[in-house]
This record gives structure tokens, C-alpha cells and sequence, in this order.
């Protein structure tokens, strides 16, 4: 388990821990607060207490998660302000897989599927999500992208370029059961693979931005 963004008690580790796991198999209209006090070993009390009430649980547990990946593993940092645009996409990718790794497999063996229900089943969270990671990091791919593409580009082709770099970082996570059924025995989201899985999403994604960039200056001129 990594750590979160500031210090938790003990306490508040144990009730966060068991609502993301009650949250994602119930979704938080079913989910009670008495099943994450059972599950967590504490009263209705601590709840009340340490969240207020079942909707600021879930919000905080949402949040708890999704900022201990931000931390460990940050998109942007002093060192990347000065390198190349190609330099900064290929830290964000390689950055961005880790983060969806952690999800899978070792922030929280629930996080991944709170996440999912939430996409399914809209709540407040997604405004959460939405606001505190999915819009900094569009925004911080955004303008790796638009740099590449060069001057006068559109905003729709940035945003399809966006979406296409991300779909290929989310499918090789989010697809593994469909991966490791069309070919047994591979591990989609190994250790070993990562690296690799980064470095071809990088490559494939500048050959093809620099195949937009020409197209464009062809026509225009």
C-alpha cells in the first residue's frame, strides 16, 4: 500500500480501506455504512467523526486513493520543464502506465473497479476525478501535443490526439482478460512489459503526430 498525500490515522487507514472495497462491489447507493463499520472494525461513531457522513466517505475515499498515485508518481517535475516535447510525452506516458499499473495491482485491489462502477454509474465522484486528475492531466498532455503539432493546429485534432495516446496507455490494463485469452500465458501488465508498453505507445504516438503536423503544412501550402 502506498502512502497518501498527508498522514492518516490508523483508524481513518482501516475505514478508507474498507469503503473503497464495499463501495466498489455495492456502488454507493447500495453500500452501507454499517457494512464499511463492520468490515473496517469500528463503530458508526468513527464515521461520523472522521468523514461526516456516507457521501463525504466516499468523496474522501475517492480522493485518498487517486491522490497517493498522483504523489508516488508525478507527471511533470522540475527536471522535464526544460526537455523537448518528445522528452516530456515519453515521461508522461511512461509516468501515466505506472500510475494505471498502481491502480491495478498494488494501490488498492478495489481502486480500479471504484473507478469503473463510477463511469458506469455517475455520482458526485466523477466531478471529483474529473476536476482533480483527469482535467490537470488533459491539460498537461493537451499542451505536450499542441507543441508537437506546431503552429495554428486545431483544438479537435489535439483532443483526438489526446484520446488516442490514452486509449492505448488505458487498453493494455483495462483489456488484460482479453489479452491473456487471445494469448495465453502473456501477463499483460508485467513488470517486465511496462517499459516496453511505454516505449511503443511513445513511438507509435510522435510518428503519427508527425505524420499530422506534415499533412498540415501540405495543406496549407
Amino acid at each position: 500500500m502506498i502512502e497518501p498525500t498527508h498522514p492518516v490515522s490508523e483508524t481513518k487507514k482501516r475505514i478508507l480501506e474498507a469503503a473503497c472495497k464495499v463501495f466498489a462491489q455495492s456502488g454507493f447507493q447500495n453500500a452501507t455504512v454499517r457494512e464499511i463499520c463492520t468490515l473496517a472494525g469500528v463503530n458508526v461513531a468513527a464515521i461520523n467523526y472522521h468523514f461526516g457522513d456516507k457521501k463525504s466517505l466516499y468523496l474522501d475515499t475517492l480522493k485518498h486513493f487517486q491522490g497517493a498515485v498522483g504523489v508516488k508518481y508525478p507527471l511533470t517535475s522540475d527536471a522535464t520543464k526544460s526537455r523537448t516535447p518528445e522528452e516530456r510525452l515519453e515521461f508522461f506516458v511512461s509516468q501515466f502506465i505506472r500510475r494505471v499499473q498502481d491502480c491495478h495491482e498494488e494501490t488498492s485491489p478495489r481502486f480500479r473497479q471504484l473507478v469503473v462502477r463510477e463511469l458506469m454509474e455517475p455520482t458526485e465522484g466523477l466531478d471529483v476525478i474529473i476536476e482533480e486528475t483527469i482535467r490537470p492531466l488533459a491539460a498537461l498532455l493537451s499542451s505536450i501535443v499542441r507543441e508537437l503539432l506546431g503552429k495554428n493546429v486545431t483544438e479537435p485534432l489535439v483532443r483526438l490526439c489526446c484520446a488516442s495516446i490514452m486509449g492505448q496507455s488505458l487498453f493494455f490494463f483495462y483489456a488484460e482478460p482479453i489479452i491473456t485469452r487471445l494469448f495465453p500465458g502473456v501477463k499483460a501488465a508485467h513488470d517486465a512489459k511496462r517499459k516496453l508498453i511505454a516505449d511503443h505507445i511513445t513511438r507509435f504516438s510522435l510518428s503519427a503526430i508527425e505524420s499530422l503536423a506534415a499533412h498540415k503544412k501540405g495543406v496549407r501550402s
